[in-house]
């Protein structure tokens, strides 16, 4: 598989919001952050977290997908030069019509790096199917929501951990995931994955149906 060139997600997030008409303290009230943070992000001087990052596509209307949609015909506002961010934010080319596999090797994935510790790993894409097919790593101390909260978004996961440990808080519950087990719910639920352990957590994730 031939490199993925990274666009610009922060650049795409303030085209959509651009669109939208709405203002970037109007985003920032509505997803519970500072307007400050939503400004570094948009130029890329800074991460976000899962939770963050499916806060602004919810608040916007659009997909996760589309951020990483390589074949964006309009320009973008505040494009950050290539290379710029510290890890590839961008790394996934979401192109619907775009086939990743049918085999991708260890070294050919293309990797999201989020904040607070947190790595997605894609390891393949049938076109048409609303579903993302993931490597996931939560590094020693990683949180799905860097703020400590608890995030929703729309859709369904299910996960197989493979190594390492995961705390899941899922609405008042809160579950300890080793090696071999699995975890299934609807994404709209609150729910937070943190590593409190001093060894990479790792497991294969399916998210399906995503934020239209």
């Amino acid at each position: 598989m031939s490199p993925v060139v990274v666009p610009p997600v922060g650049a795409r997030i303030r085209q959509a919001r651009l669109e939208r008409g709405t203002s970037l303290r109007a985003l920032a009230r509505e997803i519970g952050v500072s307007a400050s943070l939503v400004s570094q992000i948009e130029t890329g001087k800074s991460q976000p977290s899962v939770s963050t990052l499916y806060a602004i596509t919810t608040a916007l209307g659009i997909s996760v997908e589309s951020l990483f949609d390589a074949r964006a015909s309009s320009p973008l506002v505040g494009a950050s030069p290539a290379g710029s961010l510290p890890h590839a934010l961008a790394a996934f080319a979401a192109d619907p019509g775009r086939r990743i596999g049918p085999l991708v090797g260890a070294g050919e994935r293309e990797t999201l790096e989020l904040d607070s510790g947190v790595v997605w790993e894609r390891l393949g894409r049938v076109p048409g199917a609303d579903v993302d097919f993931l490597l996931v790593t939560y590094r020693p101390g990683g949180s799905s929501a860097g703020s400590g909260g608890l995030m929703r978004h729309a859709g369904t996961e299910y996960g197989c951990l493979t190594s390492g440990e995961l705390i899941l808080t899922l609405g008042f519950d809160e579950y300890t995931v080793r090696p071999g087990d699995a975890v299934s719910f609807e994404s709209t639920t609150p729910h937070r994955y943190r590593n409190d352990g001093e060894v990479p957590a790792v497991g294969v994730w399916f998210v399906t149906g995503g934020v239209q």
